[in-house]
């Protein structure tokens, strides 16, 4: 099997196991807006936002460190994995025992309901605790255990949604016994029981793997990955603030009286960019340990620009599709019209994550090299940029500024990795078909929602027009590709 193909087999399963649960949680966007007010889904999304952080904070690094370590030659893998298992676990414990305790004082410095935090602070745990167990099951190119696990915890996580959401209410009607578990006025919570529930499920099922892998710890060993991982954390911190902290933001720099409203209804929209989201999501999962193991081939910087080049492709494609058939997307994923008005951030979104899937592509110089500080400077560049823009313009416009303030963050991430990877690691990007691509789909896709109102026909046209295009440059190489 080629190395190619052999990538896009891993890709696809671990796609599956990204998208199709993502696909569940979607499905869980129109019973949100239909059953929770736009406030009630800013609050929910304000705790979720801080919960992004909160995951990057307690894995600090350490799953990057563990991709790094296992493989690299000279390491001691049986100790690497005990090692990282053991270093997470402990302060994974003593974090949910810190905070459970000063659960109270940290619920009135964010201004939220203690019992929304209490949540939030035992599905952080859970969380950090399966970390190892599922980057495990990726190293050892287990794709489709893994996909199982992920799938059955959205499963789980959208079954219970839908009992307490839609079937408890009116089972409460008719019964004293589920009235007591029914609070109208605290639908919200429903939501977070859900994630706990689902949470704790998956924990149960990755427990076998604490016996494989087993506790331990080598002291030498640890100190190599934490010195990698901070920069990794670092990053990660920098990332979040780039990925959540646009709904947090809202909450607290938006008047009091609209602030919930607001984030409620960019959340939502923002929703509508989960398509490229999945798409670069899907691919990271499978591209990250494929860097690492092929590092060493002759031939892997070519391979590198290549697998770039046709991300680039597909994401393009995904971004010009989605603009166009926006209005049909809404109705299917956000069938409530107070929730529309957000709609004009979702092209700056869509392209902002097409921009960080690429980077992810071009990061491959730092990981490859052991210079992951570079991650941490870029991404803590970009975390500048979004909190700058974010603090100068969600007072003037609102929420369009923090959709701006992603676009621009993301963009520099991209230039910035580019720029220092021809110094550090050469790759032979096609750089100037890449460019080519990418103003082609951005202005058919600025057309199409713009220019033209989302008019599907003159959108679809000016889709097949782009498809044409990538095909009459990409058709003999894509042919070589399948054939090998």
């Amino acid at each position: 099997m080629s190395v190619f193909k052999k990538l896009f087999k891993q890709t696809f399963i671990y796609g599956l196991a990204t998208v199709l649960p993502r696909i569940l949680t979607v499905l869980l966007v129109p019973l949100y807006v239909k059953v929770l007010l736009p406030e009630e889904y800013g609050v929910y999304s304000t705790v979720m936002a801080f919960l992004i952080l909160g995951n990057v904070v307690l894995s600090y690094g350490m799953e990057t460190a563990f991709f790094r370590f296992v493989t690299k030659a000279g390491m001691q893998q049986k100790k690497v994995q005990s090692t990282t298992l053991t270093s997470l676990t402990i302060s994974t414990l003593l974090f949910l025992s810190i905070t459970l305790i000063f659960r109270e004082f940290i619920a009135n410095t964010a201004d939220f309901n203690t019992e929304y935090i209490t949540y939030g602070l035992l599905i952080l745990a859970l969380d950090a605790l399966v970390v190892i167990p599922f980057a495990w099951f990726r190293v050892n190119e287990k794709p489709m255990r893994y996909a199982v696990i992920k799938i059955l915890n959205v499963v789980i996580n959208l079954s219970f949604n839908i009992f307490f959401l839609l079937i408890l209410p009116k089972l409460a009607t008719n019964s004293n016994f589920w009235s007591v578990m029914w609070f109208p006025d605290n639908k919200v919570v429903y939501v977070f029981i859900a994630n706990l529930i689902a949470s704790a499920f998956t924990l149960i099922l990755l427990l076998p793997l604490y016996v494989t892998i087993k506790f331990g710890f080598d002291k030498h060993i640890w100190k190599q990955m934490i010195k990698y991982a901070l920069p990794v954390l670092f990053a990660g911190i920098a990332f979040s603030i780039n990925e959540a902290f646009d709904r947090i933001l809202l909450k607290y720099l938006l008047p009091q009286n609209i602030a919930e409203v607001q984030v409620g209804l960019y959340a939502a929209c923002y929703k509508l960019g989960m398509f490229m989201t999945l798409f670069v999501m899907a691919f990271r999962l499978g591209i990250e340990p494929f860097f690492f193991n092929h590092s060493n081939n002759k031939n892997a910087k070519s391979t590198y620009a290549t697998i770039t080049k046709y991300f680039t492709v597909f994401g393009c494609l995904i971004l010009l599709a989605v603009v166009v058939y926006i209005d049909i997307f809404k109705q299917i994923l956000i069938p409530n019209e107070q929730y529309w008005e957000a709609l004009k951030i979702v092209p700056l979104i869509l392209l902002a994550n097409l921009f960080l899937g690429i980077y992810h592509n071009l990061s491959v110089w730092y990981k490859v090299t052991d210079r992951t500080k570079f991650g941490a400077y870029i991404s803590a560049f970009a975390a500048l940029i979004t909190l700058v823009l974010n603090f100068a313009l969600i007072p003037v416009i609102g929420y369009m500024g923090s959709a701006i303030a992603t676009l621009a963050a993301y963009g520099s991430m991209m230039v910035l990795s580019y720029l220092y990877g021809r110094k550090y690691y050469y790759v032979p990007y096609n750089i100037k078909r890449l460019i080519l691509y990418l103003l082609i789909a951005i202005s058919f896709s600025a057309a199409s929602f713009y220019v033209f109102n989302r008019n599907i026909w003159i959108g679809t046209t000016l889709l097949l027009v782009f498809a044409g295009i990538i095909y009459y440059f990409e058709k003999n190489e894509f042919l070589k590709i399948v054939k090998s």
